[in-house]
């Protein structure tokens, strides 16, 4: 059950079926917004008395139900412009959740490095192929993406499950700007989708930018991820892109070391708050 929440300056949503903290039955506080950071901190505050009496033992925001909705806000940044599917806010929205007394329990990056470092040297598993996303059959791979999601991030923190409907239905609005040979699909001899990456132009630039996002990767066979990376990467020098964004990594992933190690230079960082009520 979801809830708009407003004091004198600020509004948010409540949404009481999100990721736990700490074990604890927990609400997410999304949809935020502010007109100063002290109205921000109090409209916080106040939804958290509400919970902790229905309750709650904590909350995490700003957090539009569960990490896949949009949350987390930019608290650092270089000053380059947002890329496309970016989450952007107001420099007092930090403050509000600052001043809210809630604590940062969540740190992720983004980093761009050029196009034309050279390849990982790590072994590419035997038996598997690179194949490109299909358009035709667009929401049978997302479906096969969505049940391989479900089983490679169930380990990320604050992770919850998402359904097939929504899933898609995250995905439908960005499918006209996908090149099919940016979302890649790695599968073994009997056509078992052993993982996938996801990259799309950065059209927050304009149709002729020369930035690609890598959204997302995952594989479920070790060596995956660097095959599929090699792969994306050369694709990327071929259509003519010069630099790549790693997009919003956690500060713990084993992607951000793999995107140092290639070049990678963080220009944004964000956080996520959360706390016991």
């Amino acid at each position: 059950m979801t809830e708009s929440f407003e004091v004198h300056g600020a509004r948010l949503r409540i949404f009481r079926d999100a990721p736990s903290l700490e074990g604890l039955r927990t609400a997410a506080l999304g949809d935020f917004s502010c007109e100063a950071a002290q109205a921000g901190a109090r409209a916080i505050r106040e939804a958290m008395v509400v919970l902790k009496a229905e309750g709650f033992g904590a909350v995490l925001g700003p957090m539009d139900e569960n990490t896949w909705g949009k949350h987390r806000l930019v608290v650092e940044s270089d000053g380059r412009a947002p890329f496309l599917m970016e989450p952007s806010n107001p420099a007092h929205y930090v403050e509000a959740f600052e001043q809210s007394g809630l604590s940062v329990v969540s740190r992720y990056v983004s980093a761009v490095r050029p196009a034309d470092v050279p390849a990982s040297t790590t072994t590419a598993p035997a038996g598997l192929r690179v194949c490109n996303f299909d358009p035709s059959r667009a929401e049978q791979d997302l479906a096969r993406i969505h049940a391989l999601s479900l089983a490679a991030f169930a380990e990320n923190r604050f992770y919850q499950p998402i359904a097939l409907e929504d899933f898609l239905a995250s995905y439908r609005p960005v499918l006209p700007a996908v090149d099919p040979g940016l979302v890649l699909l790695l599968e073994d001899k009997a056509g078992e989708l052993k993982g996938f990456l996801f990259a799309v132009p950065n059209l927050a630039e304009g149709p002729r930018t020369k930035t690609v996002i890598l959204k997302t990767y995952a594989s479920r066979v070790k060596g995956g991820g660097s095959m599929m990376a090699n792969a994306f990467h050369a694709r990327a020098q071929a259509r003519g892109f010069a630099e790549v964004i790693h997009a919003l990594m956690h500060e713990s992933n084993l992607s951000l070391t793999h995107s140092d190690r290639t070049g990678g230079k963080v220009f944004r960082r964000y956080a996520l708050w959360g706390g016991r009520l």
